[in-house]
């Protein structure tokens, strides 16, 4: 047994099944500030041209919503979780190191915190896995009794 192996079965032997919900409406908040960012490209290109590291900003902006449209749809029906949370870490990381941070660390920097928060989520995620209440559960099961 190697070991994202090992990973992946300690983490669907220890899941609690209340960080199911947990777990769904992650990835429906996720999903909604990708529907905010398609509603609004130009505040998020604003956003990653504020950051000290130069990129393409428009692939950044596209990936960016991408990324929280497809995977907060797949981490909310627990659906490739993991790879789901595997492409949003860059996009919070960047979230809170290179954009929030910068705005500094005060209480009054809501953004920063609800960042931290969702990339705490996104961590435990990656490591735990879906659950007993998602897709991939299901066809787990399905292929084991085949």
């Amino acid at each position: 047994m190697n070991v994202i192996e090992r990973i992946e079965h300690w983490g669907d032997a220890h899941h609690p099944r209340w960080l199911d919900l947990l777990r769904i409406v992650l990835g429906v908040v996720i999903f909604l500030k990708g529907v905010t960012f398609l509603a609004d490209t130009e505040s998020l290109r604003r956003l990653i041209e504020q950051t000290p590291v130069q990129i393409y900003t428009w692939g950044v902006v596209h990936y960016v919503a991408f990324a929280h449209l497809v995977g907060g749809i797949l981490i909310a029906i627990g659906l490739l979780t993991r790879v789901a949370v595997g492409f949003q870490l860059p996009v919070l990381v960047g979230a809170v190191f290179l954009v929030n941070i910068t705005r500094g660390l005060s209480f009054l920097n809501s953004e920063l915190w609800i960042s931290l928060v969702v990339l705490v989520l996104l961590l435990v995620f990656f490591v735990i896995g879906s659950g007993p209440y998602s897709l991939d559960y299901q066809m787990r099961g399905r292929r084991q009794d085949a």
